[in-house]
C-alpha cells in the first residue's frame, strides 16, 4: 500500500476516534521511518487537539478523585463524630447547649450539692473510712457521670447501700489486717490507709465490671432480680443500717468485738447497753433526727410553697448543730464526740491494689455484688427520671458510663459509687435541664474539701448517724405497701421471699440476704425459662378450620368428647394476616387465643398438634421430648402424672410454628432427634408456618431426610396431606 494512502487511512481512523471521543495509543505512537528517523504517523494538527483533550479528561479525573477523597474524609469525621456524641454524651449536648439553661443547672446542682456534702460525710462512716473518702466519692464519680452519663438527672455519689456493703467487706478485712501483727496493735493511721486500699480495690473490681457488661450489652441484667427478692435485700439492709447507727445516736459506747459482729449480735448489744446512753449526744441527736422529720413534714404538707420545697434540710441541720455545739462547747464540756479536724486536700492519683493482708477473692466477689445492687438501683432511677422528662436513656451506655466513673474514681481515693434516688429526686425538683448540673455539683463538692471541711470541726458524729437514719428510714416507707399488695394478690411465694431474705439480712448478713436474693431469682429464672412455652390445639366445633389450646378452655371442655376422624377434614381455607394474629377468610382465627363462649376444642383423632410459642435453645428444648410424651399420653398438660392415660395412640403430629422465629444448634439437634424418634415409631410429623429462617435451618439439617415435612402453609393442609397419607398406607 502506498505511504500515502496508509496515512489517510490512518487520518481517517483517528478523525472517527475524535468524534467518538476515545483515546487511542496511535495518537502518542511514534514508530522511525524506513529512512531512520523519526517520523509521526499522524499529522501534527490532528495530535495536538487530541492531546488537549486527553490532559483536560486526566484533570477533570483528578478533580472528580480529589473529591471522592474530601466526601471519604468528610464521612469519616462524620462517623467518628456520631460515635462520639453516642459514647461521650457531653460532645453532643455541649456545643448545643443553651446559655439560658445554665442558671439553672447552677441552681440544681447547688441544692443537690447540699444534701450530697452531709450525706457523703455520712455515708463514709458506714465504710469505717475517714470522712474525706466520702466526699473524693462524690467528687470524682460524679464528675465523670457528667461527662459520659445519658441521664440529666441522676445524681452519682456515695449511696447507703453500697456504703453498708463496702463497710461489711472493710470489716472483714480488718479482722485478719489486726490479727495479722498481734500481740501488737496497728495505729489508726495504719488501719485507715488499709481500710483506703481495700475500698479502692473493690471500687476498681466494681467500675470494671460494670463497664464490661455495658460493652457486651449487658444492660438487662437490671430485671434479673425479683422485685420481691430486691425489696426483702433492700429493707433487711436498713434495719441493719437502723441498728448500727442507733448505738451512735444514743452515744453507747463500743467495743472491737461490737464493731465485727453480726447485726443480730449488734442488736442484742445495744439493747442489753441501753442504760449506758449518752444523754447530751442522744439530746443533740435526736433534736437534729426530730428537725430533720419537722421540715419533711412542712414540705409534704405545703407543696406548693416554692421556697419551702428548695430548703436544703440536711445542710440547714448540719449548719445549726455546728454553731450550737460550737456556742455550748458539746466536745470539750459535754463529752460528745465531735467530727473533728480532717484532711481538706483534693485527692491524689494513686492506682488501686490489693493490700498484701488482703482477699483478692473477697474484694472480686463483693465487688460483683456491689455492681448488682448499684446496677439495679441506678438503672431504674435513669429510666424513671428520663421516662418523666420525656428523654431516653440507653441501659448498655449508663453502664459504661457508671463504670468508667468507679474505676476513675478508684485512682483518686474513692470507694464504689452509684445513683441515689434522693438526691435524682431533688435533682428533678429543682428542674435540671442537663448533665452541666451534675458537673456544678462535682464543682461545689470540690470547694467544699478545699474550704468548708475545717469549719465542720464541732459538728457531732451523732448528727450524721441521725442524717443517715433519716435517710435509711425512706427506704423502709415502700416495704408496708410491698407486703400489704402480696398478701392481697395471694402471691405467696413472693411474700415468702421478702421476708425470708429480709431475715436473713438482719440475723446473719448483708452479703447473705443479696446472695440469697440473686440465687433465688436466678433459679427462678432459669426455672421459667427451662419450660418450653408449647400448647396443644384443638378442633373448634364451630369451625373446622379454627383450633384453640386444649388447657384454653374450661375444664369440661378439655375433655375426649366425640373425637373428630380424618373423614371430617374440610378443605383448607387461605390464611391471610392481620398484626401477628393469622386468620382466615371469614374471620376466624387460626390457632389462637381463647375459646368463644359456645365453642368447643376437640382433640383430632390420632393426631397431636402442638403449637411452639417462642424461639428454641438449648435451655428451653430441653424439656421439649418429656412434655411432648406427657401430651400424647393425657392430652391436658393440667393432668396430674399419677393418672392412667387416656389419649389413644398417636398416629401423626403437627407442629406450628407461628411463634418459632429462631432455633440454635443444640435445639435444632433435640428436635431432630424428637423427629427421629417418632420416624422410628412410623409416627409422621409436619410442620407448618415455617418462617425463612428456619427453613434455610430444616434444609441444612436434613430435616426432611429424618421424616420432618415443613411445606405447610396451615394446619387445615397439614391435616388434610395426613389424612391422604394414612388412608393410602392402610388401604
Amino acid at each position: 500500500m502506498p505511504q500515502s494512502e496508509s496515512r489517510a487511512n490512518s487520518g481517517h481512523a483517528v478523525a472517527a476516534a475524535q468524534n467518538s471521543g476515545e483515546s487511542t495509543p496511535l495518537l502518542v505512537d511514534e514508530r522511525p521511518s524506513p529512512t531512520g528517523s523519526s517520523e509521526h504517523l499522524l499529522p501534527a494538527p490532528s495530535q495536538t487537539p487530541l492531546t488537549r483533550r486527553s490532559g483536560s479528561q486526566s484533570g477533570r479525573h483528578r478533580q472528580q478523585q480529589q473529591q471522592q477523597d474530601s466526601n471519604t474524609q468528610k464521612l469519616d469525621r462524620k462517623w467518628w463524630l456520631q460515635r462520639a456524641r453516642y459514647y461521650v454524651p457531653i460532645v453532643g449536648w455541649l456545643p448545643n447547649y443553651s446559655i439560658g439553661n445554665f442558671a439553672v443547672d447552677v441552681k440544681a446542682g447547688f441544692v443537690v450539692a447540699c444534701l450530697l456534702v452531709p450525706q457523703a460525710l455520712s455515708y463514709s462512716s458506714l465504710t469505717h473510712l475517714p470522712p474525706e473518702h466520702g466526699l473524693y466519692t462524690a467528687l470524682v464519680p460524679t464528675l465523670v457521670y457528667g461527662l459520659l452519663g445519658t441521664s440529666r438527672h441522676l445524681s452519682m455519689g456515695p449511696e447507703a447501700l453500697i456504703s453498708v456493703l463496702t463497710g461489711t467487706l472493710i470489716k472483714s478485712q480488718l479482722k485478719d489486717f489486726i490479727t495479722s501483727d498481734s500481740p501488737n496493735t496497728p495505729s489508726q493511721d495504719s488501719i485507715d490507709r488499709f481500710s483506703a486500699t481495700v475500698a479502692t480495690a473493690v471500687a476498681l473490681v466494681t467500675g470494671l465490671f460494670t463497664f464490661v457488661l455495658g460493652i457486651f450489652r449487658f444492660g438487662f441484667l437490671d430485671s434479673m432480680i425479683s422485685e420481691s427478692s430486691l425489696r426483702g435485700f433492700i429493707s433487711g439492709t436498713a434495719i441493719v443500717v437502723l441498728i448500727g447507727q442507733a448505738r451512735i445516736v444514743l452515744g453507747i459506747p463500743t467495743t472491737s468485738d461490737v464493731v465485727h459482729s453480726t447485726p443480730w449480735n449488734d442488736l442484742k448489744y445495744m439493747v442489753s447497753h441501753l442504760g449506758e446512753t449518752h444523754a447530751m449526744t442522744a439530746a443533740v441527736s435526736l433534736g437534729a433526727l426530730a428537725l430533720l422529720r419537722l421540715i419533711h413534714a412542712a414540705k409534704a404538707q405545703f407543696t406548693r410553697a416554692r421556697w419551702l420545697q428548695n430548703i436544703p434540710d440536711t445542710l440547714v441541720v448540719v449548719v445549726l448543730a455546728t454553731i450550737i455545739s460550737w456556742a455550748a462547747k458539746l466536745g470539750e464540756e459535754h463529752d460528745v464526740v465531735i467530727f473533728g479536724k480532717v484532711d481538706g486536700s483534693l485527692p491524689r492519683f494513686r492506682l488501686p491494689h490489693v493490700p498484701t493482708h488482703g482477699d483478692t477473692k473477697d474484694i472480686v466477689s463483693s465487688g460483683i455484688t456491689i455492681t448488682m445492687i448499684g446496677v439495679v438501683e441506678s438503672v431504674i432511677v435513669a429510666r424513671e427520671y428520663a421516662s418523666r422528662n420525656h428523654y431516653a436513656v440507653s441501659s448498655n451506655r449508663e453502664l459504661v458510663a457508671l463504670g468508667v466513673s468507679n474505676a476513675v474514681g478508684a485512682t483518686f481515693g474513692a470507694y464504689p459509687a452509684f445513683g441515689s434516688l434522693s438526691r435524682s429526686k431533688l435533682n428533678d425538683r429543682a428542674q435540671a435541664k442537663s448533665q452541666m448540673s451534675g458537673i456544678i455539683t462535682a464543682i461545689l463538692v470540690a470547694i467544699s474539701l478545699l474550704g468548708v471541711l475545717p469549719y465542720l470541726y464541732h459538728l457531732p458524729r451523732g448528727v450524721l448517724a441521725a442524717i443517715i437514719v433519716d435517710a435509711v428510714s425512706s427506704l423502709l416507707s415502700a416495704t408496708p405497701g410491698t407486703i400489704a399488695f402480696l398478701f392481697h394478690v395471694q402471691a405467696w411465694s413472693d411474700l415468702f421471699l421478702l421476708l425470708f431474705i429480709c431475715l436473713c439480712s438482719v440475723a446473719a448478713s448483708v452479703e447473705t440476704g443479696i446472695l440469697l436474693a440473686v440465687i433465688i431469682s436466678l433459679t427462678m429464672v432459669i426455672k421459667r425459662s427451662n419450660m418450653p412455652r408449647i400448647k396443644l390445639l384443638g378442633r373448634s366445633t364451630e369451625n373446622d378450620n379454627d383450633f384453640y389450646p386444649i388447657d384454653g378452655a374450661p375444664p369440661s371442655l378439655t375433655r375426649r368428647m366425640s373425637r373428630m376422624s380424618f373423614d371430617s377434614t374440610s378443605d383448607t381455607q387461605e390464611e391471610t394476616y392481620e398484626g401477628n394474629s393469622p386468620r382466615s377468610r371469614d374471620g376466624s382465627q387460626d390457632s389462637s387465643g381463647d375459646l368463644s363462649t359456645n365453642a368447643q376444642a376437640q382433640h383430632v383423632e390420632g393426631v397431636l398438634i402442638v403449637r411452639i410459642e417462642e424461639p428454641l435453645y438449648f435451655a428451653n428444648a430441653g424439656q421439649l421430648h418429656a412434655r411432648l410424651n406427657r401430651m400424647e399420653m393425657y392430652g391436658d398438660m393440667r393432668t396430674h402424672p399419677s393418672e392412667a392415660p387416656r389419649m389413644n395412640p398417636t398416629r401423626a403430629v403437627v407442629f406450628d410454628l407461628v411463634g418459632m422465629s429462631a432455633i440454635d444448634g443444640s435445639a435444632l439437634e433435640i428436635l431432630l432427634n424428637i423427629v427421629h424418634e417418632y420416624n422410628r415409631r412410623n409416627v409422621q410429623v409436619v410442620f407448618v408456618r415455617v418462617c425463612d429462617d428456619l427453613r434455610v435451618r430444616f434444609r441444612q439439617a436434613n430435616m426432611d431426610s429424618e421424616g420432618g415435612q415443613y411445606d405447610f402453609s396451615d394446619i387445615g393442609s397439614a391435616l388434610a396431606h395426613l389424612e391422604h397419607q394414612l388412608s393410602i398406607s392402610t388401604s
